[in-house]
């Protein structure tokens, strides 16, 4: 079977982007109006010079001259006007394009589910939302339009050329298709070439945006060497990517440029020897046809160099549409606006995986009752944290039903669901913003009041208050400015002042010192008070204090109850889990 013929441009790609011209189509034609009036002020230079050559310079008569210089004049000062409005309109237009299609990447982009992000690699998601916009950004400003201006100039030219003297024309005209040819066969390199660079580009910004995050494991296990010869190799295939270009540039230009020149000296010679011999061509031709010679060839080789920026432009389109057409997001179809849950959970029957045909939950059921404290243990990897990734529904199961009050939480939208539903998890993220903001995430019904009234109920006030600017503290990128355990007291902070129906803490005390898991229990306590609430438990503490004690392993509930009626269990899971691991930190 034979391969399918590579399109040099896709028109399909190119009526897409169009789309997003629509708001601004009063500049989209303002510019195209300015391209025409360019091109043919332009070609309109050489013709008022070959007037003024034969009818005074030629004739040595000054009678009549000044016109031409007039007219000369205006026209070059319409020129530069009219290359000005452009110039600035083309690239406005590009950013306001641009502008528009990043904000719907982006809020496409909120609506992905986590299985998305978790095979998607952020560098290349990164590249996509910045970089690649920026060569969107160039198709207008120096791809679409400038490429346009430089077509219709070369026609415009030769219309000029053809109605002052065909035979000159028949010259240039000889030596336009080694040109063209030439011109086709850069456009073709030139697209595999920048597909090649756009991919390095985004093999680079992933590598680098990961080693960055992770400076510190690196530094402790001494990967400084491994990594900086991994790095070598990738900027080199970078830098491979690149010298293609460079090399493909390095071959046309060069061409361009001399088939220009041959075609002027043969226009001297031959246009020459007509003015010498028979007068079928004037001086004033002779002259304005070595002017129109640049005029056309030089757009042929403008083309060319904008088509590179054009078809960048078009292969980060292509991978930005790409992550626009995912349809990797939770189908939001609820009717149901929650303003506040009782707090009945019911898992039934539920089966789930992340990976096909490879079981995380083989078919999960337990109910807790409005109010309820339950604590689910396990090994890593049991499905601990799956049910509450499935309960806030990052992901969707494969077959059951979760309920929360008896209704089925995809008949309920995804944001008041959310709204209803407070997770503190054992992996603190914060912004790079003050502490305000990261505990209200700019939420603007819960004011400073509210926070800290908040913060004094469960005793971390004083905690906020010793450090610089208090509340308005920035904690800089990730929170690196605060503790592990201050992290986790400011996520804590961020659930309580939502005032849930539903407390989900995820080993939130997990990673903290005993003076701030003090604090988190006595919150705790006062949160979870009234409130349905569950924990994935690794505290001791924690777990003797719930109503219930779930105990999973390998995807499966294996015991459920009190922890005093699972100690009671002889050879329970959970009694043999106490042992090993609760009853020493018990005896500490």
């Amino acid at each position: 079977m034979s391969k399918p013929k590579e399109q040099v441009f896709d028109i399909s790609l190119f009526k897409r982007l169009l789309i997003y011209i629509k708001p601004y189509k009063l500049v989209f034609f303002g510019v195209l109006f300015a391209v025409i009036l360019i091109a043919v002020s332009g070609a309109v230079r050489p013709k008022i010079l070959q007037l003024a050559i034969d009818n005074n310079i030629a004739t040595k008569t000054v009678e009549g001259f000044l016109p031409y210089v007039v007219v000369m004049s205006i026209m070059l000062i319409l020129e530069v006007i009219f290359q000005l409005l452009f110039i600035f309109y083309s690239g406005w237009l590009g950013q306001n394009v641009v502008k528009d299609v990043r904000v719907k990447l982006f809020n496409h982009l909120l609506t992905f589910k986590m299985q998305y992000y978790d095979n998607s690699s952020v560098g290349v998601l990164i590249t996509r939302a910045v970089t690649d916009m920026e060569r969107i950004a160039d198709i207008f400003g120096q791809g679409l339009f400038t490429i346009f201006r430089d077509f219709l100039t070369m026609v415009v030219v030769s219309i000029f050329m053809l109605f002052m003297n065909w035979k000159l024309s028949l010259i240039v005209f000889i030596m336009l298709p080694l040109v063209l040819y030439a011109t086709r066969v850069f456009q073709k390199y030139m697209k595999k070439a920048f597909e090649e660079v756009r991919t390095e580009v985004s093999n680079l910004n992933s590598f680098v945006q990961e080693r960055i995050t992770g400076m510190k494991i690196l530094q402790l296990f001494t990967r400084e060497d491994i990594e900086y010869r991994k790095f070598k190799d990738i900027n080199e295939r970078h830098k491979k990517g690149w010298l293609k270009t460079v090399w493909y540039n390095s071959i046309f230009f060069p061409i361009a440029e001399l088939s220009t020149s041959i075609t002027i000296g043969l226009i001297a010679w031959y246009g020459g020897l007509n003015v010498v011999l028979d007068n079928t061509a004037s001086e004033g031709d002779l002259v304005s046809f070595i002017m129109f010679i640049p005029m056309l060839f030089r757009p042929l080789r403008q083309i060319a160099d904008n088509f590179n920026t054009l078809q960048m432009g078009m292969v980060a389109a292509t991978r930005v549409f790409k992550v626009l057409e995912t349809t990797s997001h939770i189908d939001d179809l609820g009717t149901i606006e929650a303003q506040s849950f009782q707090g009945d959970l019911s898992f039934k029957n539920v089966y789930f995986s992340y990976v096909e045909d490879e079981l995380v939950l083989k078919g999960i059921s337990f109910d807790v009752k409005a109010g309820q404290t339950i604590a689910i243990v396990g090994a890593t990897g049991a499905g601990k944290s799956t049910i509450i990734n499935l309960l806030n529904r990052f992901y969707e199961i494969k077959s059951g039903v979760i309920e929360i009050d008896g209704i089925n939480i995809k008949e309920v939208t995804l944001k008041s669901l959310r709204t209803q539903i407070a997770v503190v998890l054992q992996d603190v993220f914060l912004f790079a913003d003050t502490i305000l903001s990261n505990i209200t995430l700019n939420n603007p019904e819960v004011t400073e009041a509210q926070v800290i009234q908040a913060a004094k109920d469960i005793g971390v006030h004083e905690f906020i208050c010793s450090l610089p600017e208090g509340y308005h503290y920035n904690v800089k990128e990730r929170g690196v400015m605060l503790s592990s355990g201050q992290r986790q007291l400011i996520s804590f902070l961020r659930a309580y002042v939502t005032n849930p129906s539903i407390l989900i803490l995820d080993e939130a005390t997990s990673s903290v010192d005993s003076y701030s898991e003090q604090l988190i229990q006595t919150a705790t306590h006062k949160i979870t008070k009234g409130r349905t609430s569950i924990i994935i438990a690794h505290r001791l503490a924690t777990i003797k204090k719930a109503d219930k004690i779930m105990v999973m392993d390998s995807g499966t509930i294996v015991e459920q109850g009190t922890h005093d009626e699972l100690l009671k269990k002889d050879n329970g899971y959970y009694k043999n889990l106490y042992e090993v691991q609760f009853l020493k930190e018990e005896l500490i």
